[in-house]
């Protein structure tokens, strides 16, 4: 079964069925709290991850990821979460500005 790996969270392991749900989705039905201030509609850059491996595991980037690639407010291994589904394999980590300060970060 494929997994979310969350390096930061003491690598915390999710196993996901690779349905077409976004990350942000798979993440919360896991208990894991991601910030996610537009309520994952894709409006906002809060619920970026930075990929660290498995970025072939992701959808496309979505159009208002492109527009934020290109105006900087993504890096070229960070995506939104709310705007992607995982496929495969997929280890991340909370950017310093998504990390929440009740969450205890490894």
């Amino acid at each position: 079964m494929p997994t979310i790996t969350i390096k930061n969270l003491d690598n915390k392991s999710i196993p996901h069925q690779a349905e077409k749900k976004p990350a942000l989705i798979l993440l919360h039905e896991n208990q894991v709290d991601w910030m996610h201030a537009c309520g994952g509609k894709g409006r906002c850059t809060t619920c970026k991850m930075i990929v660290h491996e498995g970025e072939e595991s992701l959808t496309a980037k979505s159009p208002f990821e492109k527009q934020c690639s290109e105006d900087g407010r993504l890096d070229h291994n960070e995506r939104l979460a709310c705007q992607c589904q995982v496929k495969d394999d997929l280890v991340i980590s909370v950017p310093e500005s998504g990390k929440l300060p009740h969450v205890k970060y490894s």
